[in-house]
């Protein structure tokens, strides 16, 4: 893990604050994002597969280990509605 993402639990993320800003800089990062999520909702789905997600709230960049259940145009769904907008995710590893 990059220790610059300090671990989170999933239960706090839904207690965080996220700005609306973009973190990945390039148009060729959000498209191998989008990639991944697809891949990630699909294991998430079919095996109850746990990815790390990389990202960052309004103020520290932060990791959690889950299942991504659900995947909208702008966020991410994890377990109990918690959501993870899709704009301050920086990557995921499956």
């Amino acid at each position: 893990m990059d220790s610059t993402f300090a671990l989170v639990e999933k239960e706090a993320i839904a207690d965080l604050h996220f700005p609306t800003t973009e973190v990945l800089k390039s148009e060729k990062e959000a498209l191998a994002l989008k990639v991944e999520l697809e891949r990630a909702i699909a294991l998430g789905n079919l095996e109850h597969h746990k990815v790390k997600i990389y990202f960052e709230d309004d103020k520290k960049k932060r990791v959690v280990n889950t299942t991504i259940w659900a995947v909208t145009d702008n966020a991410i769904v994890l377990k109990q509605n918690v959501v993870i907008p899709i704009k301050r995710i920086y990557k995921l590893e499956i």
